[in-house]
This record gives structure tokens, C-alpha cells and sequence, in this order.
């Protein structure tokens, strides 16, 4: 095909994108598991397989990764991150076992190897911060009690994956044991380092890199980003984590302004990045592994709600909180298809990819709607039981 052909695909892929997310945002989901639909469909074994368009989908996948972790370091300074870190530590703790145990066990029970177990363990542990900021906002939780509660866990887990990705790169990579300890430390210093940076030296980079020029200011946070992205990932350190970094080291006035002109880039490569993990997903092998998805999604559910209920009664919330807080955290989402990715990638476990796909699609849906209902029901069951203290408590005639 000529590069004709090349923009005639990547103008359908494109033009079928906006097309999901408008039906998505209709019916009230995510448009995630649209998109991975999308590159299933697109994909070998698909209904329309791409022919050119596929390395320029990968490094628009690439992009879209480093803008979705750009985008959610500027949510957060530096402070904010530490002092979550302090606050909600134990809570943090308890989301670590509760929610990466089912994937661990999950993959020891399929056979795989150590490092597939361990990238496992990362899709069902972290929930997605997109959607799940998106679900408290539509649902007019922003103010409730619970909610920053919910807000620490995700940047605790933000910090986890800071920590977990450059370990899980350096292991897919087939390191041995002195270059992969090297490259972990290495890592693990890097990440260290620009937390310190950012701590010490936040407001001074935030003002260099502020521009009243909404052009200007692109290019500047996402030239630095890319820049820092492909230097982490020189260094062993994911680059998605190096531009979560760098959103965390910008702060105030540069942050918002960021915000307003990168979220619509980040919405377009991120979409791109979804898709070009279904292109690498065989359709044909996500039936034989759908049971174990919503088996392992049923018992995900379970666990994030338990973590979110220890964590909010830790925080004095009352019970319904409580229960609000557990539901909130159920969706996954654009870690769990990143790590996925990673280790699709490195080739450590075929079915590692269609499962993963079809867990997050099925907590992606399923986490907004259960967000959405468990207030009444815990509401009912609050009132229930209260009704069952006073009959007890009421003399017999």
C-alpha cells in the first residue's frame, strides 16, 4: 500500500475510535473496553487486519502511556505524595496483599513462570485512577468524606507502581541476578532522586517551565516529558514511570494549564494505546480463558471492597462510606493493560494478554455500575440491621 493507504487506515482507526467513545459515553461506561474491542477487531485474527499503519499505532501506544502517567503526576504534587504516603501507609499495605494475591495465585494455579506470576499479581492489584476519578465526579462524591480516603489509596498505588514497574522491566528483560540488581537499584535511586528534585526544587521547575502561550507550554512539559520518558527507560526505569515523575515534580499554576492543553492529546494516544494492545491480543484465545477473567474479576471485587471498607473505618468513616469507598476502587484499567503490555511484549506467557483483556474489560464495566449502586444497597442493609438492633432490643409482651 502506498502512504495513501496508510492514511486511509489510521483515518478509519481513528474515525471508528470517536464513534466508541461517543457510544460509550452514552451508555454511561468506560469507552476502554470499546477500544480494546477496537484493536481485537483491527488485529491479526481480526475482522479488518491493519497492513501499515501497525508501527506507527506502536509508537502512538508509546505516547499514549507516557501522556496517561504525565497527566496523572499532575494531579499530585510532591507533598501531597509523601504526606498520603504517611497517612494511608497501612491501608496501602492491606491493598498490596489483598489485591495482588488473587493474580499471584491465579498464575501459580495456570502453571506460569515467576515472572509471569508477578506481572500478574500487578494487573489485579492496581485500580485505574482515570476511571475512577471519573466515576466519584459523575457520581458527585468529590466532597464526601470517603473520598480522600479513596484518593490516598490510588496515589499509594501510583507510588507502588513506581516502585513495581522498573523491578518487573528489569526481570522481563532476562537480566541475571547482578545486572538485574544493578538495574533495580539503579531504578529504584533514579526514582528517589527525582522525588527529591521534586520535593526540594517542585516550584522553581514549575515557574521555569510555565508559559502564558498555550503552545509554548505543550511543547515545553511534553518535550520535557518525552525527554525524561526516554532517558528513564535508558536506565531500566519505565518510561511511563519517568513522565509520572515529571507531572509529580509539576505543580500550581504550570499544572493546570498543562492539564487543559494535554488532556485532549492524552485522550487521543491513550485511545491509540488500547487499541494497539488488542491488535496484540488474539481474539481466539480470550474464549478459553473468559471463566478464569470473571472469576478472578468476581474475586477482585471482593478484595477491593475489603480494602476500601478497612481503610475508610481506619479513617472514621461510617459504615455506607465505607461501602462507598470499596465500590469506588473496583474499576481497572490503564496500569493493568500497561504491565499486561510489558510482558506480552518480553513473550513470558501467551495467555497473559487475553487475560488481562478480558478482566479489565470485565471490571471496567462492571466497576462504574457497582460504584453507582452499592450507596442504596448499603443503605438498605445499614437500615436493616438497625431494624433487627431495635427489635432485639424491644421487651417481649
Amino acid at each position: 500500500m502506498t502512504d495513501a493507504g496508510l492514511l486511509i487506515e489510521l483515518g478509519g482507526v481513528i474515525l471508528a475510535l470517536g464513534i466508541l467513545g461517543r457510544l460509550a459515553d452514552r451508555i454511561g461506561i468506560s469507552a476502554i473496553p470499546l477500544y480494546l474491542l477496537a484493536g481485537l477487531a483491527f488485529g491479526k485474527g481480526g475482522l479488518l487486519p491493519l497492513a501499515t499503519s501497525e508501527e506507527f499505532i506502536n509508537v502512538g501506544a508509546e505516547i499514549g502511556v507516557i501522556l496517561l502517567l504525565l497527566l496523572l503526576g499532575l494531579e499530585y504534587t510532591a507533598p501531597e505524595l509523601v504526606g498520603n504516603l504517611k497517612a494511608q501507609a497501612r491501608g496501602g499495605v492491606v491493598d498490596i496483599v489483598l489485591n495482588s494475591t488473587p493474580g499471584a495465585v491465579a498464575g501459580v494455579l495456570l502453571g506460569w513462570s515467576p515472572v509471569a506470576v508477578l506481572a500478574m499479581a500487578g494487573v489485579t492489584y492496581a485500580s485505574s485512577s482515570g476511571i475512577v476519578a471519573k466515576v466519584l465526579a459523575d457520581l458527585g462524591r468529590l466532597g464526601n468524606r470517603e473520598t480522600p480516603v479513596v484518593l490516598s489509596l490510588l496515589v499509594l498505588e501510583d507510588l507502588v507502581m513506581a516502585l513495581y514497574l522498573p523491578i518487573l522491566t528489569a526481570l522481563l528483560a532476562g537480566l541475571g541476578v547482578v545486572r538485574g540488581a544493578i538495574s533495580v537499584t539503579v531504578a529504584l535511586v533514579t526514582v528517589a532522586v527525582v522525588l527529591f528534585i521534586a520535593l526540594r526544587f517542585g516550584e522553581r521547575i514549575s515557574h521555569i517551565m510555565f508559559d502564558e502561550s498555550d503552545e509554548v507550554l505543550l511543547l515545553r512539559v511534553l518535550g520535557l516529558a518525552l525527554l525524561v520518558a526516554g532517558v528513564a527507560a535508558e536506565l531500566q526505569v519505565s518510561a511511563a514511570v519517568g513522565a509520572f515523575l515529571v507531572g509529580i515534580a509539576l505543580s500550581g499554576e504550570v499544572a493546570e494549564s498543562a492539564r487543559a492543553v494535554l488532556t485532549p492529546l492524552r485522550d487521543l494516544f491513550a485511545a491509540v494505546f488500547f487499541v494497539f494492545f488488542g491488535l496484540h491480543t488474539d481474539p481466539s484465545a480470550i474464549p478459553p480463558v473468559a471463566l478464569i477473567a470473571v472469576a478472578l474479576g468476581l474475586v477482585s471485587i471482593a478484595t477491593k471492597i475489603g480494602t476500601g471498607w478497612w481503610a475508610a473505618k481506619q479513617a472514621g468513616v461510617q459504615t455506607v462510606g465505607r461501602f462507598r469507598a470499596g465500590g469506588a476502587l473496583v474499576p481497572r484499567g490503564e496500569f493493568n493493560i500497561v504491565i499486561a503490555g510489558l510482558a506480552v511484549t518480553a513473550g513470558v506467557e501467551p495467555d497473559i494478554g487475553p487475560l488481562a483483556a478480558a478482566y479489565v474489560t470485565f471490571l471496567v464495566i462492571t466497576g462504574p455500575v457497582l460504584a453507582r449502586y452499592i450507596d442504596p444497597a448499603a443503605r438498605r442493609y445499614v437500615r436493616r440491621r438497625r431494624e433487627r438492633a431495635e427489635a432485639a432490643e424491644t421487651p417481649k409482651p
